[in-house]
């Protein structure tokens, strides 16, 4: 009894704290509801860039645009960190906190785990948050009142993981085989609601149909037969689902249906466990992946896209419209980000010139590999990826080779190499950084990236557009804005409406809402209230 009183009481003195401005009721808009919402709904769009909320005037009239016309939009804000991909912007949204504190900087260690096996006779590889440092909102709501409960739920199993953090609670992911899974981190059984709509095939629903264009042909101003979509297959309208119920369960996450798909068993879920019915406050998280499917393979110019949206734009718009009956609309708040953009294809927006937007990462790693050899070391030492100089400690200790003593002239050396490298806009050694990350973007998103232990000497940026290896598909995770900027939108009777064009960031999202909810972060984030969005 004195834990929870203790609970509430530091809960009241923090929102107590809050800016005299944010406390006050803006005139002329309805007084905001008196107490507290029980239910926190985010919404991650994987891959929806901003734009994509106003490139099509008129035509999203669902979801969508329920929440870009009736919410506080800040138009500048931006996944502020440099690796832009799935697992570190999932894990920003409801942790408050930038990679270098949530541990999860690329998708390759995110929540791969083999001793979490998956569930529903998924063969896919087990997952789980393990490598997650911190925590969450979920946490700090259950830090002051133990009956709030969690779902999460997406296509990918980093994306139903990481908002969650390391929360066990509700989470499921689409296991490839016609089903919907978990991992042994959450359960040893999946629960009878999730059996029951797994028993239902919903595959068996789009197994052999054509995705055909929503709108009239002379809605879309994009052309539909570019062969340098698709890598040069399947790259023109219809598209067709296999008939074969396994392949189907392979391949429909790059169809708009598999959106369908994660919306329906979110809902149940969200039914079967009364989320959000108090006196305690629950979180629904749900992340919707077809977006980045299309996306990677059609690109951010292609028709294809353009129909993706505006299916997400109806669907979503049934989503709200599901979430809200026999609810209490104003016991309700509800969030909408993405956890990374896109850039083009260069053989879409740079037909004539692709070959030039591709970087010679084999020169890179040749490089390092040399480098290796000559300290001493085993070649496999370093490892270039995603832009990082990553080492290996054991091999330098290994040779009897100390690397704190031999990376500053070798490092200084690659950076010089480097930046004379065709496509390079930026390269630094990681202790160079932070001294100019107050003026630079790209140093500072760097400096959000890198937790401080991890084996990181150098980082390299590549000009704008351009990509790493000979791929042919639509690629993000560089710094550069196309990448990192990203929506990001609140809605709810205790939100004040308007478009906000003040700098903003994804871990502004967490402490915003808890601050809306009543709680107070269990640990020191880096994101900030965005009090303009209040009542």
């Amino acid at each position: 009894m004195k834990l929870k009183r203790i609970a509430s009481i530091a809960a009241a003195g923090w929102l107590a704290a809050a800016p005299a401005a944010a406390q006050q009721q803006p005139a002329g808009r309805p007084t905001a509801p008196a107490r507290l919402p029980t239910l926190v709904v985010l919404i991650t769009v994987d891959q929806l860039r901003p734009d994509y909320l106003t490139r099509w005037p008129g035509q999203l009239t669902g979801g969508l645009a329920r929440l870009y016309d009736g919410g506080a939009v800040f138009t500048r804000a931006y996944q502020d960190h440099a690796i832009t991909e799935t697992a570190p912007g999932h894990a920003s949204t409801l942790s408050g906190r930038f990679p270098r504190s949530t541990g999860i900087v690329q998708n390759v260690a995110g929540v791969g785990d083999p001793q979490a096996r998956l569930l529903a006779g998924s063969t896919m590889a087990g997952a789980s948050p393990f490598r997650f440092r911190g925590s969450t909102l979920t946490d700090w709501l259950r830090f002051k009142d133990p009956r709030t409960r969690a779902l999460s739920v997406s296509r990918k199993d980093r994306g139903a993981i990481l908002p969650l953090g390391r929360a066990q609670q509700e989470v499921y992911w689409w296991g490839y085989n016609g089903a919907f899974t978990t991992s042994t981190w959450y359960a040893d059984t999946l629960p009878t609601w999730v059996q029951r709509y797994n028993a239902s095939r919903p595959v068996q629903r789009f197994a052999g149909k054509a995705w055909t264009p929503l709108l009239p042909a002379s809605a879309y101003t994009e052309r539909d037969s570019v062969p340098a979509e698709s890598g040069g297959r399947d790259y023109a309208f219809p598209h067709v689902l296999s008939a074969d119920l396994e392949t189907a369960g392979r391949t429909i996450p790059e169809f708009p249906w598999m959106d369908e798909l994660t919306m329906e068993l979110a809902l149940a879920g969200l039914r079967e466990l009364k989320l959000g019915r108090g006196p305690q406050t629950d979180v629904f998280a749900v992340s919707f992946s077809t977006t980045d499917a299309v996306g990677h393979r059609y690109g951010p110019d292609s028709r294809e896209i353009h129909d993706q949206v505006v299916r997400l734009d109806r669907m979503l718009g049934v989503f709200l419209d599901s979430l809200y009956a026999g609810r209490d609309p104003a016991s309700v708040v509800i969030a909408l980000t993405a956890d990374h953009g896109v850039a083009p294809i260069p053989e879409v927006r740079h037909p004539a010139e692709a070959a030039r937007y591709h970087a010679n990462l084999r020169a890179f790693t040749g490089w390092l590999g040399a480098e290796a050899r000559r300290m001493g070391v085993d070649s496999t030492a370093f490892a270039f990826d995603d832009g990082m100089v990553a080492y290996d400690p054991d091999a330098f200790l290994r040779a009897g080779r100390d690397p704190a003593a031999l990376f500053p002239e070798a490092m200084t050396r690659f950076v010089a190499w480097a930046r004379r490298q065709p496509g390079v806009m930026h390269a630094s050694r990681v202790q160079d950084l932070a001294r100019d990350s107050a003026t630079n973007p790209v140093s500072r998103r760097w400096v959000h990236m890198l937790p401080p232990d991890l084996p990181v000497a150098a980082v390299v940026t590549l000009q704008p557009e351009h990509v790493w290896g000979i791929a042919t598909y639509a690629q993000h995770g560089t710094p550069h804005d196309y990448d990192a900027h990203v929506p990001v939108i609140f809605y709810g009777a205790m939100i004040r409406p308007g478009k906000y064009d003040r700098f903003a960031r994804v871990v502004d999202i967490a402490p915003t809402l808890a601050r809306i909810v009543g709680v107070r972060p269990t640990e020191a984030l880096d994101g900030r209230v965005l009090v303009e969005a209040l009542r």
